[in-house]
Formats: C-alpha cells, sequence, structure tokens
C-alpha cells in the first residue's frame, strides 16, 4: 500500500486500514514516523478547494476536525474538538 504525506509530521509514512468493527463505516489513517492517527469519513470525500480533485477526505483526530487532500496536501481545519 502506497503511502502518503502525514499532515501532522509533513513525512512521507501516512497510510490507511479499514476499522475492524464495518459498522462505523470508518477509515483509520495512521503515520508510522510519528504515530499520528486520524479517523476518515468516506461518504464526505469532496473536491479539493487547492487542485479541484475529488481527493479531499474528511479526517477527525482527537482535537480537530479537517479536510485532508491526498493528492496536494492541502489541509482545510473545520474546527477544534
Amino acid at each position: 500500500m502506497a503511502t502518503q504525506i502525514c499532515p501532522k509530521c509533513k513525512q512521507d509514512s501516512f497510510t490507511w486500514y479499514m476499522d475492524d468493527d464495518e459498522a462505523s463505516g470508518l477509515t483509520i489513517w495512521h503515520c508510522f514516523n510519528c504515530r499520528y492517527v486520524a479517523y476518515e469519513d468516506e461518504q464526505k470525500i469532496r473536491d479539493c478547494l487547492n487542485c479541484l480533485k475529488n481527493t479531499s477526505s474528511y479526517l477527525m483526530d482527537t482535537e480537530t476536525i479537517f479536510y485532508w487532500c491526498n493528492n496536494c496536501n492541502e489541509i482545510e481545519f473545520l474546527k477544534n474538538k
């Protein structure tokens, strides 16, 4: 599986896996470098405001909710929890 640029540490070590509890519908993203973890709601994917591709994922972590584009790495913070 290919890695992406981590939105936290900016290293090419961000990857995903499906939650064992498929009822949750969440994809888990984690960074091998900084151990950052975020949860993706795939139903909320949208076009990136920067590159205009449909690659902007809705991610949530323990502190923030944001859109992260896995094409251009643009981050749009929505709110802090």
